[in-house]
C-alpha cells in the first residue's frame, strides 16, 4: 500500500489537510504551535485507491519535546513513498525550510511542495515567485481551509501511485463473489487464528471515559492507572479539561482521557459549554468509550443521549456499571435495564464495578484489549464474500420495485470500526433491514464483541445507466 507523508514546521496546516483527505475529522487542529506530537496513520481511499496517510509533528528545535517529535517525522519521511512538504504561504520562505527539502529530496522520494494558507490569486501572484527557489519540480499553491486548488494536489498524488489491475467481476445474478470462490467450496477458518494474522498492529490504544456528573468517572481513572492522578469531589462537575493517563498493558500502551462530566442542557453553565466541546473533540481522536453509569440509579435520557456520542463517533465500547456494592436492582435486572434502554448499543459488553473499592477495575484492562482487536479486525476478502453467498442464499435481497437487485461483491476497507463496501448494481435501493441482517450474520461468524460494524453500498462503474 501505498504511504503517503505530511511534513513542515508546526502550524502550517497539516492536521487540516490529513483531514481533507481522510474526508473525516481524525486530527486535531488548533492555532497552537505544535499540535500535533505524534506520528498518525490512518488507511484512507482517494479516488477509490487505498492509502495509508502518515501525518507527522511539526519540525522544530526549539526544545527537547520539539527535537524528538522532528526526528520522529523525519523517519516516517524515510519510509513514505510520496512526501508533501508544506509551507506557510503568508509566510516568507524559511531558510530552515529550504534546508529540509533539500534534504528530503536526497532521498529520492515522490515529493510535492505544498504552499497552504494563499486564499486567491492575487496572493499567488505576490508570493509565488518567493518558493520558487525551493526548486521543486512539483510545486502546489492552496488553501486547505477554503479548499482552494486542493483538487490539483489530489490528482497529483493519484498519478503517482501504482495502479493495480482489478479483478474481474462476476455478474450472475445467483452468484456475486468473486471468481475466485466459484471454483470451490469454501470452508472457512477459525475466527480466533484470522484474528492474529489480519488485526492492525497499533501499539497505543486511546480511552475516553465519559458519562454524566458524578457517576464516578474519575475515580474509575484512578483505579485503572493505580494512583491519585485525577482530583476525585462529590461536588458535580469538577472535572473541567479532560486529562490524559498512560499506563502499559502487556504489549500495548492504555492512553486514558477522563472527560468533563456531561449535564443537561439547560444545566450547562460557563466554562462547562467548552468541556462539552472539548469533550466532543477529544472523542474525534478515541478508540474506545468506557460508558459509565450509576448502577445505584435509574438511567436518565441524559444517559442514553452521551451513549448516543459513541455510535456518532463510531466508537468501540464498554458499559461500565459502577457503584455496584450500593446497585438499586440485582444483576439480571441491572443487564436487562442497560439492554432496553441501550439497544443501539447491544454489541457493547457490560462489567459490573466498584471504583472507589477497586472492585473488578482490573478486568477492564484485558476487556479493553480484546474490544480493541475487534475494532481493529480485518475480515479476508474471501471469507467475506463466502459469508455473502451464505447469507444471501438464506435471505436474497429485495427487488427494487421489480428490477433485480444485485451484489457482485463486498470488501472491508477500512478499520476502527470495521468498515464494508457492498459493490453493487442499485445501491441506494440497500435497505437498512438488510444491512442489519448482514452484520448479525457477519457477528455469529466473528467475534465482533464491542465494536460497530459499518457497511456502505457502492456502485460499479459499469452500471451508471442504473442511476
Amino acid at each position: 500500500m501505498t504511504k503517503i507523508a505530511l511534513l513542515g514546521k508546526p502550524n502550517v496546516g497539516k492536521s487540516s489537510l490529513f483531514n481533507r483527505l481522510a474526508k473525516r475529522r481524525e486530527a486535531i487542529t488548533s492555532e497552537v504551535s505544535g499540535t500535533t506530537r505524534d506520528i498518525r496513520r490512518r488507511e484512507i481511499t482517494i479516488d477509490d485507491i487505498p492509502v495509508e496517510l502518515i501525518d507527522t509533528g511539526g519540525l522544530d528545535d526549539s526544545n527537547e519535546l520539539f527535537s524528538a517529535v522532528r526526528e520522529k517525522s523525519l523517519a516516517a519521511a524515510k519510509e513514505a513513498d510520496i512526501i508533501l512538504y508544506m509551507v506557510d504561504g503568508k509566510m516568507l520562505p524559511d531558510e530552515e525550510d529550504k534546508k529540509i527539502f533539500f534534504a528530503l529530496q536526497k532521498l529520492g522520494k515522490k515529493l510535492a511542495l505544498v504552499v497552504n494558507k494563499i486564499d486567491n490569486d492575487r496572493q499567488e501572484e505576490e508570493i509565488g515567485w518567493e518558493f520558487a527557489s525551493f526548486g521543486a519540480k512539483n510545486l502546489f499553491f492552496l488553501s486547505v481551509a477554503h479548499n482552494r486548488r486542493t483538487r490539483q494536489l489530489i490528482d497529483w498524488i493519484v498519478e503517482q501511485i501504482p495502479h493495480e489491475t482489478e479483478p474481474e467481476l462476476i455478474e450472475d445474478e445467483e452468484d456475486f463473489a468473486l471468481e475466485t470462490l466459484l471454483a470451490e467450496e469454501t470452508t472457512l477458518p477459525n475466527p480466533q487464528e484470522t484474528t492474529k494474522e489480519e488485526e492492525e498492529e497499533e501499539n497505543e490504544i486511546r480511552i475516553a471515559i465519559i458519562g454524566r456528573v458524578n457517576v464516578g468517572k474519575s475515580s474509575l481513572l484512578n483505579a485503572l492507572v493505580g494512583e491519585e492522578r485525577s482530583v476525585v469531589s462529590s461536588v458535580a462537575g469538577t472535572t473541567i479539561d479532560p486529562v490524559d493517563e498512560k499506563i502499559v498493558y502487556e504489549d500495548k500502551i492504555f492512553t486514558f482521557v477522563d472527560t468533563a462530566g456531561i449535564r443537561r442542557r439547560g444545566k450547562i453553565e460557563g466554562i462547562e459549554k467548552f468541556a462539552l466541546n472539548r469533550t466532543r473533540k477529544m472523542l474525534e481522536n478515541a478508540d474506545v468509550a468506557l460508558l459509565v453509569l450509576d448502577a445505584s440509579e435509574d438511567f436518565t435520557e441524559l444517559d442514553e443521549r452521551i451513549a448516543s456520542l459513541v455510535e456518532e463517533f463510531e466508537l468501540a465500547c464498554i458499559i461500565v456499571l459502577n457503584k455496584w456494592d450500593t446497585a438499586k436492582y440485582d444483576y439480571k435486572e441491572s443487564l436487562q435495564r442497560v439492554r432496553d434502554r441501550f439497544k443501539f448499543l447491544a454489541w457493547a459488553p457490560v462489567i459490573t464495578v466498584s471504583a472507589l473499592s477497586k472492585k473488578r477495575v482490573h478486568k477492564i484492562h484485558e476487556l479493553i484489549k480484546t474490544v480493541y482487536a475487534h475494532y481493529t479486525f480485518r475480515i479476508p476478502t474471501a471469507q467475506l464474500n463466502e459469508i455473502l453467498k451464505r447469507t444471501n442464499k438464506k435471505h436474497q435481497l429485495p427487488s427494487d420495485h421489480g428490477k433485480v437487485t444485485k451484489i457482485y461483491f463486498g470488501t472491508q476497507f477500512d478499520i476502527k470500526p470495521p468498515r464494508i463496501a457492498l459493490i453493487m448494481n442499485r445501491p441506494k435501493s440497500l435497505h437498512f433491514s438488510y444491512k442489519r441482517y448482514l452484520v448479525n450474520q457477519l457477528r455469529q461468524y466473528y467475534d465482533f464483541t464491542g465494536t460497530p460494524i459499518v457497511i456502505e453500498a457502492k456502485k460499479k462503474k459499469s452500471d451508471e445507466e442504473f442511476e
